[in-house]
């Protein structure tokens, strides 16, 4: 699944609590982050070619990030920083777990091989996550997923007054709120 779909996927499961927008940004984080193990594609894309060419995408990702000791650590890291703690820690430790699930559902790469999690890694790298239903990257299902995770967090922007866009900008994010309310008018509250 893309970053995209991992982000509205976190922001939509962080809005079935009532959390402030920094433990919402947290869940957020945990439901993107597992995928921080694939930043070695760009080591790969500098190296490519030349006599050190480094594979640190094809061997690394879906590892370090995509675990269970991943999910426990992002759990802990909530916990030591929300407001809500316990709520906030559970939510992340299930939004690394949702991320983990939409990548057996749908991460399969361009060359056709399912690209399996190692739940257990470190502690045990010969069992995997696997389903031969995988779809790839790039297939209508992931396209689906993403259009309806949209629809639901501009419905929850629209509702609340807060969508992702506030991770990044609380001022940007109100006046995203406002201008789907002048579009679609002010939810009954």
């Amino acid at each position: 699944m893309s970053p995209i779909t991992h982000c509205l996927t976190g922001w939509i499961l962080a809005n079935t609590a009532r959390l402030r927008r920094r433990d919402r940004i947290l869940v957020t984080a945990a439901c993107v982050l597992p995928d921080a193990d694939g930043l070695g594609v760009l080591a790969d894309l500098v190296t490519r070619g030349g006599r050190g060419a480094t594979e640190w995408f094809g061997t690394y990702h879906h590892t370090f990030g995509h675990n269970a000791l991943f999910a426990l650590a992002a759990a802990a890291a909530a916990f030591a920083l929300a407001a809500r703690r316990r709520t906030t820690a559970a939510l992340a430790f299930a939004a690394v777990h949702v991320h983990l699930l939409e990548d057996v559902a749908g991460a399969r790469g361009p060359d056709g091989d399912p690209w399996p999690i190692r739940y257990l890694w470190p502690f045990d790298v010969s069992r995997m996550w696997t389903w031969d239903g995988q779809w790839g990257l790039n297939a209508w299902p992931n396209f689906l997923l993403t259009a309806l995770l949209l629809a639901g967090t501009l419905y929850l922007a629209w509702r609340t007054g807060d969508s992702p866009v506030g991770i990044v900008s609380g001022r940007a994010d109100g006046a995203f709120a406002a201008a789907l309310r002048r579009r679609f008018g002010n939810p009954r509250t």
